[in-house]
């Protein structure tokens, strides 16, 4: 058995935003102090992680002069450089001030819409400076309440434009960067554009330059919407757009919990680990989740290794259970091994099957031997295989 200790090799990263969060809720006010990015940066890097990903105002504030931008921004530099983690991801604050209350890229006023381009082309330069290699682009207020305050016709024509222009921007710069989508479904806006992983992926093929554009699917933001998140993860790499993965913990379809990663949908986390570990994906292993309000200071550190712990946990669990002759014998006999198989064999065409005549009855009556394969799974996963 593993001790569960991360090495740079697992890619684990962390949103600064995420051991910084104050634990602020619409019910109150912080539990935690500020926290310095450069502090985030060095308390990370002694848990085991690898890399961090950063909105700009995580590193400086809002309204912060440029010398005050400058001072935090080479605070942030050399904690990066004395403790050699990776910025892997950086994204922009587009929804905290008030400014974007109606959104930044879709807002209905079109001088907002312009300051947030301005905004998100200055923190492409800070990430390309530091060698970030994704940007992500969470649209949190890009939506609506009510059915006539916003045309969602012209508003997807923003959002286009908006992608137009900063992927111009990019290519432009000539900057190694590419961009991902995190859909979300609702919270804070009663429905946010592109809420899902299939919204998104839709939405991409209509970008003038697609395929510098991809997707960072959250675990939260789609089992809040009741969905499947490994699903949405594997049709995202069958169609060549995983660019990022940002992992916590949910409970169904509520509120956006954030909880730790494992700590929710423990069945669901170990699906996406199988997955993951199972794939071509090579990006961050990347924590997006919250400290609960109830914790101090050493409880955001224990919480954040537990993010890193549970992973490994769970990949120790899913390599065991592929490893495992029964399950390899369960897995032949529900027949994945012919899923692979092409429908139509090497030269037939529809003319092959036009006439295709199985035997029905035996079909029909014959089990999928899936509940073996599940109980096997869910052996693996409580630890009695």
């Amino acid at each position: 058995m593993s001790d569960y200790t991360p090495v740079p090799e697992d890619r684990f990263s962390f949103g600064i935003w995420t051991v910084g969060w104050q634990g602020v809720d619409v019910f109150g006010p912080g539990t935690r102090p500020p926290m310095p990015a450069d502090r985030a940066v060095r308390k990370l890097a002694e848990i085991g992680a690898y890399g961090v990903n950063f909105h700009d105002n995580d590193v400086f504030d809002f309204d912060a002069s440029p010398a005050e931008r400058q001072e935090k921004i080479d605070a942030f530099k050399k904690a990066l450089g004395e403790t050699g983690l990776v910025v892997t991801t950086a994204t922009t604050n587009l929804f905290s001030h008030p400014i974007f209350k109606d959104g930044a890229f879709t807002s209905n006023d079109r001088d907002v819409r312009r300051f947030a381009l301005r905004k998100v082309m200055d923190n492409l330069d800070l990430a390309a400076e530091l060698g970030a290699k994704t940007y992500v682009c969470w649209g949190g207020r890009e939506g609506a309440e009510s059915g006539a305050a916003k045309d969602v016709r012209a508003a997807l024509d923003r959002y286009k434009e908006a992608f137009d222009v900063l992927g111009d921007y990019v290519a432009d710069q000539g900057y190694d960067l590419r961009f991902a989508i995190e859909p979300k479904p609702n919270e804070p806006r009663g429905d946010i554009l592109l809420p899902t992983i299939g919204h998104a992926l839709a939405f991409i093929q209509t970008l003038e330059r697609s395929e510098n554009v991809g997707l960072n699917p959250e675990v939260g933001h789609e089992e809040m919407a009741g969905l499947n998140y490994a699903h949405g993860l594997a049709q995202a790499l069958w169609q060549g757009k995983l660019f990022h993965i940002d992992l916590n913990g949910q409970h169904g379809p509520r509120y956006d919990q954030d909880l730790r990663f494992g700590a929710g949908n423990a069945r669901g986390a170990f699906w996406v680990v199988d997955l993951i570990e199972n794939s071509d994906y090579n990006g961050p292993v990347h924590f997006d989740f919250k400290p609960p309000r109830t914790e101090d200071d050493e409880g955001v550190w224990n919480s954040a290794r537990a993010c890193m712990r549970n992973w490994l946990i769970l990949r120790e669990k899913a390599r065991a259970f592929r490893a495992d002759p029964e399950v390899q014998d369960a897995l032949r006999a529900a027949k994945l091994d012919e899923l692979a198989v092409p429908t139509l064999a090497d030269g037939e065409d529809w003319r092959s099957v036009r006439d295709a005549s199985p035997d029905i009855e035996s079909l029909a009556t014959r089990g999928a031997a899936f509940e073996h394969l599940d109980q096997l799974a869910l052996e693996h996963l409580y630890g009695i295989r």
